[in-house]
Order: C-alpha cells, then sequence, then structure tokens
C-alpha cells in the first residue's frame, strides 16, 4: 500500500499535463468548435430570453413542480406542443475564464487524489510500471468523462459531444496513467 501523501509529485504534475493538454485540445485542435449550435436568429433569441429577466441558472422547458403536474392535461399539452429546452443562463458579459480554469486545475487534482486513492491501495512500493498506469488511468479515465455519460442520456447532449469529451477523458487518463507510472515510488 501506498500513502496519498507520498503521492503528491504525481497528482500535482498530473493535473499541471492534463491543465496544459486540455488547453490545445480546445484551443489548436478544432474538434469542440462545433460542440453547440447557432440559433437561427440568435439576436431575436437573445432579446426574448433578455425580455424575462431570468437570472443565471439552469431551467427545463416545460417545468412540472411535481410529479403529479407531470400528469396534468395542461404539462402534457404543453409538452406535446415543444419545444422543449435545457437552458444553462448565465449574466451578461464574458464568463469568467479565470475562475473555471482556476475550479478545472481543482478539479484535475481531485482526480489526481482519486487516482493515487486507487492505485495505493492496490499496489505496494515499486510495483511495475503497467500495473501503476493501469490502474491510475482507469481511475482517471473514469474520474474526467464517465459521469458526463448521462448528460446524452437524461438532458438530450449530443451523443457526438459526449463522445469528443470520451475522447478526451481518455487522453487525460492516459497522461494521468503515465505520469503516475513514471514517478511511482
Amino acid at each position: 500500500m501506498v500513502s496519498i501523501p507520498s503521492l503528491w509529485l504525481p497528482i500535482l504534475l498530473s493535473s499541471v499535463f492534463v491543465f496544459l493538454i486540455s488547453f490545445v485540445l480546445h484551443t489548436v485542435f478544432t474538434y469542440h468548435f462545433k460542440d453547440f449550435k447557432k440559433a437561427p436568429d440568435e439576436d431575436k433569441a437573445m432579446d426574448a430570453l433578455r425580455s424575462l429577466s431570468l437570472p443565471a441558472g439552469e431551467y427545463i422547458i416545460p417545468h412540472a413542480d411535481n410529479p403529479g403536474h407531470m400528469k396534468s392535461p395542461e404539462f402534457m399539452a404543453k409538452v406535446e406542443k415543444g419545444p422543449g429546452a435545457f437552458l444553462a443562463l448565465w449574466a451578461g458579459g464574458r464568463p469568467d475564464m479565470g475562475k473555471s480554469l482556476i475550479q478545472w486545475f481543482v478539479f484535475s487534482l481531485i482526480v489526481g487524489v482519486f487516482a493515487a486513492y486507487v492505485a495505493g491501495r492496490a499496489l505496494g512500493p515499486g510495483e511495475p510500471y503497467l500495473s501503476v498506469f493501469r490502474f491510475a488511468g482507469f481511475t482517471a479515465f473514469a474520474c474526467y468523462c464517465v459521469a458526463g455519460w448521462q448528460d446524452s442520456i437524461w438532458f438530450k447532449r449530443s451523443w457526438s459531444r459526449t463522445l469528443k469529451n470520451t475522447i478526451d477523458g481518455l487522453i487525460y487518463g492516459l497522461i494521468t496513467a503515465g505520469t503516475f507510472g513514471w514517478l511511482w515510488p
């Protein structure tokens, strides 16, 4: 067994490497640029949303207040008439990229801690590179992408976007695996 504190270096370095690679994946390569569609009349859609004065948050349209309301004729008529929407709104102005980048790095650190925990409980000091690679890599892969699959199942996210995010998660998992294998005590 290897303790989490003794794995601080692979946790930190894998997070730095994932952070840097994610920057490259999202700024140099263009495969994420078409993850979202443009509304046909974007200005009109934005004006309509602005006129509602909705605060930043997540919305579902139509919305049922409780399970019983979902069976009401009024609600069912709204569902049949459509369209339905899952909507995420932020306030005006540019999103705070600094805050998001910090949160992404902290998330990567947490994934590194999870990978350290699983690999550290399964393996002892001096284990072969590929054994460490397997445990740390699979754990990191699962953390980076598996939870996102439910957004395609439940919230109509396109499966192509989920597939691209899964590929990203695989890359991040491989980077984490390689870092842990390289720096394993």
